[in-house]
């Protein structure tokens, strides 16, 4: 699913017009995007949890040549399901 099947949801579910829903989940993205660069959790009920979290720096090695390298620090993105959302793709 795309940015533009959502939007096509939206107008169908909702009867906006296009640009107002293209407008609603550019909102809606936007304030999700921001969200989660000031580094807060996002939990949507119903569906699960948006997680920013760092790692430290580590060493690593390169797999062509063996040399070690140093991976620098960094925040992730990680997402964990609702209970509802896996039993709804399990069939459940």
């Amino acid at each position: 699913m795309t940015k533009a099947d959502l939007v096509e949801s939206v107008y169908q579910k909702t009867g906006f017009s296009k640009k107002d829903s293209a407008e609603i989940i550019e909102t809606v993205f936007d304030l999700i995007k921001s969200t989660l660069e000031d580094g807060e959790k996002i939990k949507i009920a119903g569906f699960g949890n948006f997680v920013v979290k760092e790692k430290s720096t580590r060493r690593g090695r390169n797999p062509q040549t063996g040399e070690e390298i140093e991976i620098s620090s960094r925040r992730i993105l990680t997402f964990k399901p609702s209970q509802v959302l896996k039993s709804a793709i399990n069939g459940g």
